[in-house]
Protein backbone atom coordinates (compact mmCIF):
# COMPACT_ATOMS: atom_id res chain seq x y z
CA UNK A 1 0.00 0.00 0.00
CA UNK A 2 1.50 3.36 -0.99
CA UNK A 3 1.89 6.09 1.60
CA UNK A 4 0.63 9.61 0.89
CA UNK A 5 2.04 12.84 2.29
CA UNK A 6 -1.24 14.64 2.89
CA UNK A 7 -1.52 16.11 6.37
CA UNK A 8 -4.93 15.30 7.82
CA UNK A 9 -6.43 16.69 11.03
CA UNK A 10 -9.19 14.55 12.58
CA UNK A 11 -11.57 16.32 14.96
CA UNK A 12 -13.94 13.88 16.67
CA UNK A 13 -15.14 13.85 20.28
CA UNK A 14 -16.05 10.14 20.40
CA UNK A 15 -12.86 8.12 21.04
CA UNK A 16 -14.07 5.01 19.21
CA UNK A 17 -15.11 6.99 16.12
CA UNK A 18 -11.77 8.84 16.20
CA UNK A 19 -9.83 5.58 16.34
CA UNK A 20 -11.97 3.94 13.64
CA UNK A 21 -11.52 6.90 11.27
CA UNK A 22 -7.75 6.84 11.81
CA UNK A 23 -7.68 3.12 11.01
CA UNK A 24 -9.67 3.66 7.81
CA UNK A 25 -7.41 6.48 6.63
CA UNK A 26 -4.28 4.47 7.41
CA UNK A 27 -5.69 1.54 5.42
CA UNK A 28 -5.92 3.91 2.42
CA UNK A 29 -2.24 4.86 2.82
CA UNK A 30 -2.64 8.15 4.70
CA UNK A 31 -0.29 8.17 7.67
CA UNK A 32 0.21 11.85 8.53
CA UNK A 33 -2.80 12.00 10.84
CA UNK A 34 -3.30 14.31 13.81
CA UNK A 35 -6.25 13.28 16.00
CA UNK A 36 -7.91 15.68 18.46
CA UNK A 37 -11.13 15.46 20.47
CA UNK A 38 -12.55 18.99 20.34
CA UNK A 39 -12.37 22.39 18.68
CA UNK A 40 -10.13 23.88 21.36
CA UNK A 41 -7.49 21.19 20.82
CA UNK A 42 -7.84 21.55 17.05
CA UNK A 43 -7.25 25.31 17.13
CA UNK A 44 -4.23 24.86 19.40
CA UNK A 45 -2.69 22.18 17.14
CA UNK A 46 -3.36 24.18 13.97
CA UNK A 47 -1.95 27.41 15.40
CA UNK A 48 1.26 25.61 16.41
CA UNK A 49 1.72 23.97 13.02
CA UNK A 50 4.24 25.44 10.58
CA UNK A 51 2.10 24.52 7.57
CA UNK A 52 -1.63 24.28 6.94
CA UNK A 53 -3.31 20.91 7.07
CA UNK A 54 -4.33 19.59 3.65
CA UNK A 55 -7.60 18.25 5.02
CA UNK A 56 -9.62 18.51 8.20
CA UNK A 57 -12.18 15.78 8.86
CA UNK A 58 -14.46 17.34 11.44
CA UNK A 59 -17.47 16.16 13.41
CA UNK A 60 -20.31 18.68 13.12
CA UNK A 61 -21.54 18.04 16.68
CA UNK A 62 -18.49 18.84 18.81
CA UNK A 63 -19.04 19.67 22.50
CA UNK A 64 -17.41 23.11 22.33
CA UNK A 65 -18.16 24.45 18.82
CA UNK A 66 -20.15 23.34 15.77
CA UNK A 67 -17.92 21.74 13.15
CA UNK A 68 -18.83 24.24 10.44
CA UNK A 69 -17.79 27.10 12.73
CA UNK A 70 -14.45 25.38 13.30
CA UNK A 71 -14.03 25.00 9.53
CA UNK A 72 -14.67 28.73 9.15
CA UNK A 73 -12.16 29.70 11.85
CA UNK A 74 -9.53 27.33 10.44
CA UNK A 75 -10.11 28.53 6.89
CA UNK A 76 -10.02 32.25 7.72
CA UNK A 77 -6.75 31.76 9.61
CA UNK A 78 -5.38 29.65 6.73
CA UNK A 79 -4.86 26.64 9.01
CA UNK A 80 -6.48 24.25 6.48
CA UNK A 81 -6.87 24.00 2.74
CA UNK A 82 -10.02 21.84 2.77
CA UNK A 83 -12.50 20.11 5.06
CA UNK A 84 -15.09 17.35 5.20
CA UNK A 85 -17.87 17.36 7.79
CA UNK A 86 -18.81 14.13 9.56
CA UNK A 87 -22.17 13.79 11.25
CA UNK A 88 -25.07 11.64 12.26
CA UNK A 89 -27.48 14.49 11.48
CA UNK A 90 -30.22 13.95 8.90
CA UNK A 91 -29.09 14.38 5.29
CA UNK A 92 -31.30 17.48 4.85
CA UNK A 93 -29.40 19.25 7.65
CA UNK A 94 -26.04 18.23 6.18
CA UNK A 95 -27.08 19.56 2.77
CA UNK A 96 -28.08 22.84 4.46
CA UNK A 97 -24.65 23.05 6.13
CA UNK A 98 -22.99 22.47 2.75
CA UNK A 99 -25.02 25.34 1.28
CA UNK A 100 -24.03 27.59 4.20
CA UNK A 101 -20.38 26.70 3.64
CA UNK A 102 -20.64 27.62 -0.05
CA UNK A 103 -22.32 30.93 0.81
CA UNK A 104 -19.43 31.71 3.17
CA UNK A 105 -16.84 30.59 0.57
CA UNK A 106 -15.50 27.90 2.90
CA UNK A 107 -13.34 25.07 1.53
CA UNK A 108 -15.86 22.36 2.46
CA UNK A 109 -15.52 19.41 0.10
CA UNK A 110 -18.68 17.74 1.34
CA UNK A 111 -20.04 15.68 4.18
CA UNK A 112 -20.12 12.06 5.23
CA UNK A 113 -22.88 10.53 7.32
CA UNK A 114 -22.07 8.46 10.38
CA UNK A 115 -21.46 5.66 10.73
CA UNK A 116 -18.79 6.25 8.11
CA UNK A 117 -18.84 4.11 5.01
CA UNK A 118 -15.30 3.04 4.11
CA UNK A 119 -15.88 3.25 0.35
CA UNK A 120 -17.50 6.71 0.53
CA UNK A 121 -14.68 8.06 2.70
CA UNK A 122 -12.01 6.68 0.40
CA UNK A 123 -13.79 7.92 -2.74
CA UNK A 124 -14.23 11.45 -1.40
CA UNK A 125 -10.67 11.81 -0.11
CA UNK A 126 -9.04 10.23 -3.17
CA UNK A 127 -11.17 12.04 -5.76
CA UNK A 128 -10.47 15.35 -4.09
CA UNK A 129 -6.74 14.88 -3.83
CA UNK A 130 -6.10 12.64 -6.83
CA UNK A 131 -3.82 15.23 -8.52
CA UNK A 132 -1.66 15.34 -5.37
CA UNK A 133 -1.44 11.58 -4.91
Amino acid sequence: MPSYSLRILLVEDHPFQLMATQCLLRSFGFDQLTPVENAEQAIRVMSQSEHPFDLMLCDQCLPDLPGLELVEIASRRRFITSAILLSGLPTSELVNLTIQAAQRSLPLLGYLSKPLNKDELERLVRSTFNPLL
